[in-house]
């Protein structure tokens, strides 16, 4: 297993698997808002979104982007963000829970906290929801070392 940066080629390996560890995340989603709202706020399609929200990162930012690779096959990717002001940021992210290799998230965390301390980053942030589909996220952020956290709810209604 190796943690590498992008590739333009990685594109479609990443964006399949961000589809598919956002898949219980949606279900949560359109289950707690209902199909009228989530509609609304995924009209591409619940299965999809997620993939072409990381294209769009990846064209803007490709340089922010990392990739975890075992023999040749994509089993995790990280994007992230840093600032002027010293704040990095890790931003969609994922793992193939299929491929039977443990450690794939702390790899990748480990990876990018690096790279922050490399580039001068002093502070780091990760944004998960508090739903029951994002619990492994805040599981795997908190084994990371992440302890202090600022809530936050979104309030949503139908017009």
């Amino acid at each position: 297993m190796q943690i590498r940066k992008y590739r333009e080629e990685d594109l479609p390996a990443i964006m399949a698997l961000g589809n598919e560890a956002w898949r219980p995340i949606r279900r949560v989603q359109r289950k707690t808002l209902g199909d009228d709202i989530f509609n609304v706020l995924h009209p591409k399609g619940a299965d999809v979104d997620k993939g072409l929200e990381i294209q769009d990162f990846a064209q803007k930012t490709p340089d922010n982007i990392f990739v975890c690779e075992d023999n040749g096959r994509i089993i995790g990717f990280i994007l992230f963000r840093m600032s002027e002001n010293g704040v990095g940021e890790i931003c969609n992210n994922a793992a193939d829970k299929t491929c039977g290799i443990k450690g794939i998230g702390q790899a990748m965390y480990a990876a990018v906290l690096e790279h922050f301390r490399a580039n001068g980053m002093k502070v780091v942030c990760v944004h998960t929801g508090l739903d029951e589909g994002h619990a492994p996220a805040r599981r795997a952020y908190e084994r990371a070392g992440f302890s202090l956290q600022m809530q936050h709810t979104t309030y949503y209604m139908k017009l």
